[in-house]
């Protein structure tokens, strides 16, 4: 049995972990001083204060100073975090929530991703600066809550800004956990209090409370495709993170026994809750046995026509006006041994994902799941999977992976499924920097066209003119 913790704090005020003596019944989130406030007023009000303290009185090299604290303290209580998440959300697996809270830690880019742009001639000089926005309104989801919250917050900071947080009711435990960190790892390195605030209880309320209130200059949301909606119906500058489908095409140059463990570990990673997970898998034909053979060897099981039926009634909802589907949530983010058994159908206690043969219309294909289902397309040629999985992608402009050797074959999938993140001969976590290059981000802007967002995102441009 996992324990989880909650964190002292010394008389110097450096955070500690004591993972043996304490239990999440026990977590208190009542706390003010630290973050988290009960009125969503006052959680702006602090924000507000804290800005104009950070803004005048800390450089940039202070406030590289508060990312690192954060680094620390963000790996430091790694095993808290995912098990609180565990505990309250119910979803995901416990060791991939560790690797996502170190990726972000590391990886998220801090005050280096800065740059001043400067014209100098016979007429003056001229410098162009990243600029804080001010104070941030963010909403964080229930599938990357504290990840999304130590993220945004490194990049928020290190631009200058302060942030309030509307965290996922279904979430708000570990959220709140995560602020409270925050702030006394700040804190500890003489930065100012409440540079990151969030609501005990957020509600929509409280969501609409930030999103309209004067002093929030910037929203950034992180979820659904209604959620990005209501951001930019607000008439402020806003970051849309949305939904993703991601597709993957196998062609039969690509290398099988490489393709199958990659797609099987990136699409069961977290239990497929990751917006980026690959969600579907476009094999040519003349490939497809091997493929599947290779996704067997790697903790997957097969399940017929007869089993699929009977797991499309488990997680998914028709809309009987629409005929659309939608996913149950309650198995949002399962492991696939659970779905097996309430199907009846044996499986190892190693199983990591599930997958079965459908056709390219497939409800399994067209919903995101986020769960470790993965439906596999058969195709004939090129052609027909890049028409598929464009079909699939709903054009959400978010992630895409292909296995290949076929230079014609990738540069055209990247090019016509024009997608955020794309990623060649490897897991999609590669797409953030896991085993591969560039930084790490759980804020992933297809739907405003951010792209993979970092510090520079959060910041406007400010020109200042010496003249003669």
């Amino acid at each position: 049995m996992i324990k989880d913790t909650l964190v002292s704090i010394t008389k110097d005020l450096k955070l500690k972990t004591n993972v043996e003596n304490a239990n999440l019944k026990n977590y208190k989130d009542d706390s003010s001083c630290f973050g988290v406030f009960e009125n969503v007023e006052n959680a702006i009000s602090n924000a507000v204060h804290a800005q104009k303290i950070l803004s005048l009185h800390y450089t940039k090299e202070q406030r590289e100073k508060i990312i690192t604290e954060i680094r620390k303290a963000a790996l430091e209580n790694k095993e808290i975090l995912a098990t609180m998440i565990l505990e309250e959300t119910h979803m995901g697996r416990y060791e991939d929530k560790i690797l996502k809270h170190e990726l972000v830690a590391k990886y998220t880019p801090g005050t280096e991703d800065l740059t001043t742009t400067a014209w100098s001639g016979d007429n003056g000089l001229t410098v162009v600066e990243m600029s804080p926005y001010g104070v941030i309104g963010a909403i964080t989801p229930s599938t990357n809550p504290t990840e999304t919250v130590i993220c945004n917050s490194i990049g928020m900071i290190a631009a200058g800004n302060t942030v309030v947080f509307n965290g996922h009711p279904g979430a708000k435990k570990c959220v709140a956990f995560a602020v409270e960190m925050i702030n006394k790892a700040i804190i500890s390195c003489g930065g100012p209090e409440n540079l990151v605030t969030t609501i005990k209880n957020p509600t929509m309320d409280s969501l609409d409370a930030i999103i309209k209130h004067p002093s929030i200059k910037l929203l950034c949301g992180t979820g659904g495709p209604g959620m990005v909606k209501t951001l930019l119906n607000s008439g402020k500058k806003a970051i849309g993170a949305g939904a993703g489908n991601p597709p993957v095409i196998v062609d039969d140059t690509a290398d099988i026994e490489k393709a199958g463990k990659s797609i099987i570990e990136g699409c069961s990673f977290d239990n497929n809750l990751p917006c980026i997970a690959e969600k579907e898998v476009f094999v040519f034909e003349n490939v497809a046995d091997d493929l599947i053979s290779n996704m067997l060897k790697n903790n997957a099981v097969i399940i017929n026509e007869d089993q699929v039926s009977k797991l499309i009634d488990l997680v998914l909802q028709k809309n009987n006006e629409t005929q659309e589907y939608s996913i149950n949530k309650k198995w949002v983010g399962k492991d696939a041994k659970l779905f097996l058994d309430e199907i009846d159908v044996e499986s190892p206690s190693s199983v990591k994902c599930i997958i079965c043969e459908v056709s390219a219309r497939h409800p399994f294909v067209m919903t995101e799941l986020m769960m470790p289902i993965l439906p596999i397309v058969r195709v004939k040629d090129i052609d027909e999977a890049i028409e598929y999985a464009k079909i699939a992608e709903q054009n959400r402009k978010h992630s895409a992976y292909i296995y290949s050797k076929n230079i014609d074959n990738l540069n055209r999938f990247e090019r016509e499924i024009d997608t955020t993140i794309f990623v060649k001969n490897a897991k999609s976590f590669a797409g953030v920097g896991y085993e591969a290059e560039g930084f790490t981000t759980f804020t992933i802007a297809g739907s405003t066209g951010e792209g993979i967002t970092s510090a520079r995102n959060f910041t406007r441009q400010r020109r200042c003119v010496l003249a003669g």
